[in-house]
């Protein structure tokens, strides 16, 4: 059986735990041994686009660089995680139009939350301007209308975040966890 490709498209504010649940989810495809990629933003930025900053236009070009790759990926039959801020409503369609087997999660949490857990004191330096253009402070995130899979992070634990997109994929028939990999193969 051929792995089905797909992009798994974490959104949310800086802080949220994007990162962390993409992660989470990373580690349990790998167990199902499943072909997977991870794009994080902060890697991301470090290896492919260093070349930009963070005005409007600059994480637009991010973003369609991204997708570029995760579209890529996903029609190579990979499982391609992204885990980006991508604040932007219409740059998120646009990718769900491009890869096409496209999941958006949205990593919801309030604000004041995801300052409190900014180990980087990011959203401090934004308050004294030190940051320009910085997502929820300076500059705008807007929120997706119709994201395939919610979370709150300031609600769930991980586990519980993990396991929502985890079985939104399998009622979407992206995985299947009752499927033993290594007996296909054979």
């Amino acid at each position: 059986m051929k792995q089905k490709g797909f992009t798994l498209w974490f959104t949310g504010l800086s802080g949220a735990g994007k990162t962390t649940l993409s992660n989470a989810v990373e580690k349990e495809l790998r167990r199902l041994e499943l072909n997977v990629e991870h794009l994080d933003g902060d890697i991301v930025r470090k290896y492919l686009s260093r070349d930009l900053g963070f005005t409007k236009e600059d994480r637009g070009k991010n973003i369609e660089r991204v997708t570029f790759v995760a579209s890529l990926l996903t029609k190579y039959g990979v499982a391609t995680l992204v885990s980006f801020i991508s604040p932007y409503r219409e740059k998120r369609e646009e990718a769900r139009e491009m890869i096409g087997n496209f999941v958006e999660v949205y990593v919801k949490c309030p604000l004041e939350v995801c300052e409190e857990r900014d180990v980087k004191g990011l959203y401090e330096k934004a308050r004294k301007g030190e940051i320009d253009y910085f997502t929820g402070i300076t500059d705008p995130y807007e929120e997706p209308e119709n994201a395939d899979v919610v979370v709150d992070t300031n609600e769930l634990n991980e586990t519980q975040c993990a396991e929502a997109v985890l079985d939104h994929l399998e009622k979407a028939g992206y995985i299947d966890r009752a499927l033993d990999w290594k007996t296909l193969m054979e």
